[in-house]
């Protein structure tokens, strides 16, 4: 039972965005950027963003070097340089936004261990320099020295990125919780949207009792979003992540990548992040279930003792999940999907790279939707 005030006044909004995440919360702000007046709701299902966006390990990146070359095999060097420089744009972005003091972003270095296999990417370097240096306006790659005591048997060389970094993300998403609301955008939580109506004139979206009505609404929920359009080409990806207590002497700080960007790690206050292995088993890690896989676990920290700090001791504090989304290419689903619904998901684990980007594409359709 609702009153005449709250139908009224509490219910009625310009724009409704779903999803809390990065490209929700940047989206928000960017409709409220562009029309200051807006009124612009933001509904999350979770009491925190779910998904990925709270969860990633706080990589600015745009690619190592073998995820690249993976991916020129199935796209052209123009797509791939467009997706380089989305995600380049987007970073650039993201730091103009939030301010890289807010966010902690530092560049300690970045860095693909190369093994046995893929030895013949050092070969290629010169010609994804060439590649990419109109977009970057220098060299992308370069070799290393192995200073950082990585086990030498497994790793054979490595491949410094001259153009990535690393930020907080539990500070990324406070910044932007904080600028939304700065900007007058309402972030309701404990909100999963139902189902929705589209009318001549408005959309309403159903969350339990309430039926919200906005002129335009954007989908930002990403590796959830078939549970609202079951039919768009989009699969949930679960990347698992543990921590470290701190480990004295740690001999390497940055940003590091393995098999094709598969694994991943970094040096977080003294301890090691370390996640990944999706690879292990796609079809098991095709989920929306935050669930621990025990077999990934055992092949993080086998790397971790064998290959990356071999001769140190140390102490498992956490683990955790976060739910990715991927689809038959990399290409991000960025489009009008009706006359009042657009779509900004399938971040293919760039969330952090490409979701200012994409927030600001996003603001730019609805609102064009919005004069149609």
């Amino acid at each position: 039972m609702l009153s005449y005030w709250e139908k009224q006044a509490l219910l009625q909004y310009d724009y409704i965005i779903a999803g809390s995440g990065i490209v929700g919360l940047s989206t928000a702000i960017s409709l409220r950027e562009a029309q200051p007046d807006a009124r612009v709701l933001v509904l999350e299902k979770g009491v925190l963003p779910t998904g990925a966006s709270t969860k990633n390990a706080g990589f600015a990146c745009i690619g190592s070097l073998t995820e690249l070359l993976a991916d020129l095999k199935v796209m052209s060097a123009e797509e791939v340089l467009a997706l380089v420089a989305l995600r380049w744009k987007g970073l650039q972005a993201l730091r103009h936004r939030l301010g890289d003091q807010h966010i902690d972003y530092r560049e300690n270095g970045s860095y693909e261990l190369i093994g046995e296999q893929e030895l013949y990417a050092l070969s290629e370097i010169d010609g994804m320099n060439e590649l990419m240096r109109g977009l970057l306006g220098g060299k992308a790659f370069s070799l290393a020295k192995n200073e950082f005591g990585f086990n030498d048997r497994y790793v054979k060389a490595l491949i410094r990125n001259n153009f990535e970094g690393e930020l907080h993300t539990g500070k990324m998403m406070r910044r932007l919780i904080d600028l939304a609301l700065y900007y007058g955008v309402e972030i309701k939580t404990g909100c999963e949207i139902g189902h929705f109506i589209e009318n001549d004139n408005s959309i309403r979206v159903s969350v339990g009792e309430y039926a919200f009505e906005a002129r335009q609404l954007g989908i930002c929920t990403n590796a959830f979003t078939k549970n609202l359009i079951p039919d768009l080409d989009l699969q949930p990806g679960r990347g698992q992540v543990l921590i470290t207590d701190p480990i004295p002497e740690l001999p390497f700080k940055g940003i590091y990548h393995m098999d094709e960007g598969y694994y991943y790690f970094r040096e977080l206050e003294g301890r090691v992040l370390f996640g990944g292995g999706r690879n292990m088993d796609f079809k098991g890690e095709a989920t929306t279930n935050f669930e621990l896989n025990p077999n990934i676990h055992k092949e993080l920290e086998n790397r971790l003792r064998h290959i990356i700090l071999p001769g140190f001791s140390f102490n498992i504090a956490d683990r955790w999940t976060g739910i990715m989304a991927f689809g038959q290419n990399r290409q991000p689903v960025i489009r009008r999907h009706s006359a009042r619904i657009a779509l900004g998901v399938r971040m293919g684990g760039m969330g952090v790279a490409i979701g200012t980007a994409i927030g600001a594409q996003l603001a730019d359709i609805l609102l064009k939707n919005d004069h149609d």
